[in-house]
């Protein structure tokens, strides 16, 4: 006769058969970290509006900021989304080489944007205006800092599904994850936008 105990754990099934990331649990799990992600920029946003107009006797924004150089930028950044946007639509025609070109290019118009941010913090700190030089720098570094190392790692991770797909293809878990970083490059291509217009545009033009 079978011992029931044994009979029980036979049955038992150690492993999950269906997927072990459902793609409905892993977008809303991504959507919540933009969220939080939106709070964190809310947070600098908001200490740069109450900070950005202490100068503690020293330069302005219209004093340092080079509107041309920073146009440049955005326009990188915005043909970035566009980029990845036709990479997207090469994993849904499951281009493989297609797709990981256009990441390719996205990835290098991401460091060109990173390049000329350096640049300009680079000459910043050179002429005095470093992050310890008022609150309005304070505020500034803190800000646009903060979207750059979003970017750095929007790359690094990139670079990342460019070798799973290289090495695995395009399946439905890279699929997931190639959406999961397009939407994460569009909130930074949106965050970007509201830099340039309260930070740099307005601070020149006001």
């Amino acid at each position: 006769m079978a011992n029931p105990i044994e009979a029980r754990r036979a049955d038992k099934k150690f492993h999950l058969e269906e997927e072990h990331h459902p793609e409905g649990s892993t977008s809303l799990g991504f959507w919540l970290y933009l969220m939080s992600d939106c709070l964190i920029f809310a947070a600098l946003f908001a200490t740069y509006a109450v900070l950005g107009r202490n100068y503690a006797a020293g330069p302005a924004p219209a004093d340092l900021f080079d509107l041309k150089l920073i146009a440049v930028a955005t326009t990188i950044l915005l043909v970035s989304s566009i980029t990845y946007g036709v990479a997207m639509i090469r994993a849904e025609s499951n281009a493989k080489g297609g797709t990981i070109f256009w990441l390719g290019v996205t990835g290098l118009l991401g460091l060109a944007f990173l390049g000329l941010e350096a640049y300009e913090f680079y000459h910043l700190i050179a002429e005095g205006a470093g992050p310890q030089r008022s609150a309005f720098l304070s505020s500034f570094f803190a800000l646009v800092g903060t979207h750059g190392l979003h970017v750095t790692f929007g790359i690094v991770w990139l670079v990342v599904l460019m070798v799973q797909v290289s090495k695995l293809g395009l399946t439905p878990e890279n699929h997931r994850r190639l959406m999961c970083l397009s939407m994460f490059w569009h909130f930074l291509d949106l965050i970007w936008i509201g830099v340039f217009s309260v930070v740099y545009l307005m601070g020149v033009v006001a």
